[in-house]
């Protein structure tokens, strides 16, 4: 499972592969807390700016309770100083992508729409502010599984981006990314490969070759090739982001922790366990040591590490470690999110090569019933779990049932 944030964050994402907590991907641009915090504007004010500077704060180390505290006490601060001005968009953006992190769309999209009403207000909607809105907004709408609702926004916010700050800025490459990662989830990988080259040349040229975001931008590149299989393109491009990185922030920044959770999913993925596991050990020390034991980063490098211990026979092991993972998870995000549904498959899985298929059955009833209220009855992510419990229920000897549970997956594999 990968995670985005907007600068130096990993994302989750749902790998078509048996556990389902993938690796910790950087995209940039992508969600989060919106690059317009108001610590950058000129039109911020000393209180707005301190709500702002405490939330993110809060929200970078998964204190989701005190980070929507401050962010609500920042629109509050902002809207006395004018209901139009600019920081209460700026506040409302925070609070949207705190909400959006949480799975919480239904509360993020009004916070959005309406910052963009403001933003256009005040500057127009030619605005690369204008633009940053609406690429959240997308974002809000991919992690649904609305790409018809996202696309059109990640185009118009890159058409945006480019008419006011020129073809080579870094900000279109990450606008580029964006889109680029939209169409990796939906499988149109001839259409994102181009993206994600044109933004990594960009940002090569205009940053340097040893830039975090050109690191950012070769990670982003390298996860669709691991993803099409084209591992030997993947792993130089993973090495010389995880150097860039190593450079720049030392050998313990929960940035190298996550590029080295990458390497390791890559070689994980090609059977190559002993040069995995002390990537994934690395990276899961790193990650506790920076962001604490109950950090939602630790649990997804737990969850990759229990997947590879659970294919050497560890079970014992790998069951501490998913199930320590879906404790984090539980008291930082609550029972009813996305990422719960995935703990439950992991662990059902893990059931399941056991042969304890009584246990496993009602752990991937669990993770269904979050996926849809997560993300509705038709979202791509079910597909996984539908086949995954569909391969229980055929070794129980329910054919019928598993092809029910077949056709459905099928039916929602995105059209390419």
């Amino acid at each position: 499972m990968i995670k985005t944030i907007l600068s130096n964050s990993g994302v989750y994402r749902l790998k078509n592969r048996r556990n389902m907590r993938a690796l910790l991907l950087v995209s940039l641009f992508a969600c989060a807390l919106v690059c317009l915090s108001s610590t950058h504007s000129a039109f911020a004010n000393a209180l707005v700016d301190k709500h702002n500077k405490t939330g993110t704060e809060a929200f970078e180390h998964a204190r989701y309770a005190e980070a929507e505290k401050s962010f609500l006490a920042a629109i509050k601060a902002a809207e006395a100083s004018g209901a139009n001005s600019p920081d209460v968009a700026t506040s409302l953006c925070n609070l949207a992508g705190l909400y959006t992190e949480q799975g919480r769309y239904a509360k993020a999209e009004p916070l959005y729409k309406r910052a963009l009403v403001l933003y256009e207000k005040a500057f127009g909607s030619n605005h690369c502010y204008f633009a940053t809105v609406l690429d959240n907004l997308a974002l809000l709408y991919k992690a649904q599984g609305k790409y018809a609702q996202a696309e059109p926004m990640y185009k118009r916010a890159l058409s945006i981006l480019e008419k006011t700050l020129g073809p080579n800025d870094p900000d279109v490459a990450s606008g580029l990314n964006n889109l680029a990662a939209l169409y990796k989830e939906q499988g149109k990988y001839a259409e994102a490969e181009p993206l994600f080259k044109r933004a990594l040349a960009i940002d090569e040229r205009a940053l340097g070759p040893n830039h975090l975001k050109v690191a950012t931008a070769l990670g982003n590149l390298a996860e669709l090739y691991m993803t099409q299989g084209k591992y030997a393109q993947a792993e130089p491009m993973f090495k010389r982001s995880l150097a860039i990185d190593e450079k720049a922030l030392g050998l313990n920044h929960p940035t190298v922790s996550n590029d080295l959770n990458n390497l390791a999913s890559l070689y994980h993925y090609q059977g190559k366990i002993a040069q995995a596991e002390p990537l994934f050990r690395r990276s899961l020390a790193i990650a506790e040591k920076t962001l604490g034991p109950e950090h939602p980063d630790v649990a997804a490098k737990l969850s990759n590490l229990a997947g590879l211990l659970s294919e050497e026979g560890k079970y014992a092991l790998a069951e501490l470690m998913y199930k320590r993972a879906m404790a984090i998870d539980l008291k930082v995000v609550g029972p009813n999110h996305a990422v719960i549904g995935a703990d439950f498959n992991c662990l059902a899985e893990l059931y399941s090569a056991q042969g304890k298929y009584s246990q496993a059955e009602p752990l991937y009833k669990s993770s269904l019933s979050i996926f849809e209220k997560a993300y509705g009855p038709r979202h791509p992510k079910l597909a996984t779990v539908l086949n995954n419990y569909a391969a229980v229920l055929r070794k129980t000897n329910r054919a019928k049932e598993a092809a029910v549970l077949e056709a459905r997956a099928e039916a929602m594999r995105p059209v390419k």
